[in-house]
């Protein structure tokens, strides 16, 4: 080339400008690659927590559940000493009737008071003053009433009374 005006340059494979598209190209990809890459991380743990949530949600509900049940044993209970606390309270006004209903003259030794049934152990001066005081009022409150009657040490006389309900006057 010695008939040339200008020196001779080298010349290259590629080209300035093919290198400069080939670089943003390049760029490009890598810039997809990662956020591809990126979403799937995201994704993935994404699936994690709702994996997490929904066994959360799971053991809520089961501990949900275990409360209410709970609430119905202690509702339950409390219904259960309420009805125990009336009973006692029932009970104790009635105990504290019978006894008001026992004359002074009388005096009771042993006392058994079932659902349907009383019993009474006491001594009493006399027959006429058990059957006016105290068995009048037990006849108009049982159905059945039998008094019987022994001699004390003392002359007095022992009694045992047995007075009950019918199970129909239960029922009302």
């Amino acid at each position: 080339m010695t008939r040339s005006y200008i020196n001779p340059r080298s010349k290259q494979v590629i080209s300035d400008e093919m290198q400069l598209v080939l670089l943003f190209f390049t760029i490009s990809i890598a810039m997809l690659f990662l956020t591809y890459g990126f979403l799937k991380l995201k994704i993935y743990t994404f699936e994690e927590s709702v994996v997490r949530i929904e066994t959360k949600k799971v053991e809520l509900k089961n501990s949900t559940l275990k409360m209410q049940h709970q609430i119905q044993i202690i509702e339950q209970e409390s219904d259960r000493a309420e009805k125990v606390v009336t009973e006692n309270s029932v009970l104790k006004e009635s105990v504290k009737n019978l006894f008001d209903l026992v004359p002074d003259r009388i005096t009771l030794s042993e006392v058994e008071l079932n659902k349907n049934s009383l019993v009474m152990k006491g001594t009493t001066p006399s027959k006429e003053v058990y059957e006016f005081l105290l068995q009048a009022p037990l006849r108009s409150i049982f159905n059945n009433t039998y008094t019987s009657f022994y001699q004390a040490q003392n002359g007095w006389l022992s009694f045992v009374s047995t007075n009950t309900l019918d199970d129909e006057e239960l029922l009302k």
